[in-house]
């Protein structure tokens, strides 16, 4: 049984999509449908535009999501028997496994972006990443710096957690991280602290368009990022993707969780090769290959 893997911010490049948009049709009309519905050149950002402007949230997240849902759906092979996304991910699944339409699903990323765009004006923050310490250890350390917001993130795989907050924050978080015997402590250039409190601004935005969607169940599983654990009923989907925005992505839980329940493969759909590498250092011994 296969699980299907959707990447998140980060993992846009430039040219991502060239390919599909050139020889599938149904992909061309997808690329046009997101520039119509964003009033954005998408297409011409992802395929000739420059790295510099694909970082931009609003920008690369629509990029990413547009991707990964059309390499899954212009595909023959995609049945999967579950479904998971790290971070703007889960949302890429949640369109490829048919729990909403794909334009209410770029709809919902854009909104989103957005949103996190302005809780980054409003919050000012940053993220790292810390290698080679246990995650206990990362966690202790951060609840001992009070005076600023810092909070582990990302638990990306055995020896990897990124941690998130402010620039204040992580910086005394990075010094007392090192001191502890980490073997790197990366600065992320990302626009703010995603998956901490500082995004909180971002949930009301999010609510008010998840409450005008309509959510099906979907043909399979969804494994989301708040608890590593499946997700079929709507609802409950709904408030994980509003949670996810200040908690943190359980992602090593997330792929146990989905060996647990039967899953034999993955394969990652979308731009990079990110997840690929995170869930070969959580599972060796399955197969996990690009779509």
């Amino acid at each position: 049984m296969k699980g299907y893997l959707f990447p998140g911010q980060g993992s846009q490049y430039v040219g991502m999509g060239k390919v599909l948009y050139h020889h599938s049709r149904q992909a061309r009309q997808m690329f046009e449908t997101a520039d119509h519905i964003l009033d954005m050149d998408l297409t011409y950002l992802m395929l000739e535009g420059s790295q510099e402007a694909l970082k931009a949230t609003t920008v690369a997240q629509p990029a990413i999501f547009l991707h990964s849902v059309v390499t899954a759906l212009v595909s023959d092979s995609f049945h999967p028997a579950a479904v998971a996304g790290h971070s703007l991910g889960e949302i890429s699944a949640l369109v490829a496994s048919g729990v909403m339409p794909f334009e209410e699903g770029l709809h919902l990323v854009a909104v989103r972006s957005k949103a996190m765009e302005q809780a980054c004006q409003l919050c000012p923050g940053t993220m790292a990443a810390v290698l080679g310490l246990r995650d206990e250890v990362v966690e202790e350390i951060c609840a001992t710096i009070t005076q600023e917001v810092v909070v582990p993130a990302n638990y990306n795989c055995p020896g990897q957690l990124v941690i998130s907050g402010s620039q204040a924050g992580v910086a005394l978080a990075m010094a007392a991280l090192t001191q502890a015997g980490a073997r790197k402590v990366i600065p992320l250039q990302v626009e703010g602290g995603f998956h901490a409190p500082l995004m909180v601004h971002a949930q009301e935005s999010l609510a008010a368009v998840l409450s005008s969607i309509s959510f099906s169940k979907g043909i399979c599983p969804i494994y989301q990022n708040v608890t590593g654990q499946a997700v079929t009923d709507p609802q409950t989907i709904k408030e994980n993707l509003i949670q996810q925005l200040v908690a943190p992505i359980y992602w090593t839980k997330t792929i146990n969780h989905m060996i647990a329940d039967g899953i034999t493969a993955f394969v990652e759909c979308g731009p990079g090769a990110v997840l690929q590498g995170l869930t070969r250092k959580i599972a060796p011994a399955l197969a996990i290959e690009a779509m």
